[in-house]
């Protein structure tokens, strides 16, 4: 639990009181490699805390093809966000790219602990911008950046990746094909 509250405390700090009754909200649990911790179809109950590990965040078109929307590094905040607040049923699956150590806590759970402790809420809220602000920004660099600059900018923000993740989630990540991020590698190897 102490990784949990290092990385509470680096986003938005809480009292004792109220780490101690958060904590208790969460258990621990373990994902394999390729099991899920949200599947698409199904309404999320759940959020969790990515302890170590690798999963990413997909979904597929109606041909079936994969497109790999995030990818989450341990530690970081895991769950169907857009499905635990609408109570719909969940577009994007998250899957564990490695085995992975994880705390999971019931998502209504926690939010009903918001009205009795304010700096719960609080964490609530930054946790969501700062998911709302990384998402806008791959959004800009999906429209506004070329192939290469967005290799680069995943390489700055996920330092480990290319030797956890097989090439073609990669590539899927950056809106490419694995030939391109092939011929992106190489070419950036010899600059």
């Amino acid at each position: 639990m102490k990784d949990f509250q290092k990385y509470i405390d680096e986003i938005s700090p809480l009292e004792k009181k109220t780490f101690a009754v958060l904590q208790e909200c969460f258990r621990p649990e373990q994902l394999y490699k390729n099991d899920f911790f949200v599947k698409e179809g199904e309404r999320a109950h759940q959020i969790g805390f990515l302890k170590k590990g690798i999963l990413r965040a997909y979904f597929l078109n109606p041909e079936g093809k994969e497109y790999n929307k995030q990818f989450f590094i341990g530690p970081a905040i895991i769950g169907a966000y857009s499905s635990l607040l609408t109570k719909e049923p969940n577009k994007i699956a998250q899957q564990a790219l490695s085995d992975s150590e994880i705390l999971v806590a019931d998502f209504q759970e926690l939010e009903k602990l918001y009205d009795k402790f304010h700096d719960l809420e609080r964490l609530g809220r930054k946790i969501a911008e700062f998911y709302f602000l990384e998402k806008e920004q791959k959004e800009i660099e999906m429209a506004l950046l070329d192939a290469d600059k967005r290799y680069l900018n995943m390489r700055e923000r996920f330092p480990t990746i290319e030797s956890i993740v097989p090439q073609y989630h990669i590539a899927s990540y950056l809106g490419i094909s694995p030939t391109q991020l092939s011929r992106i590698r190489r070419k950036l190897s010899t600059s």
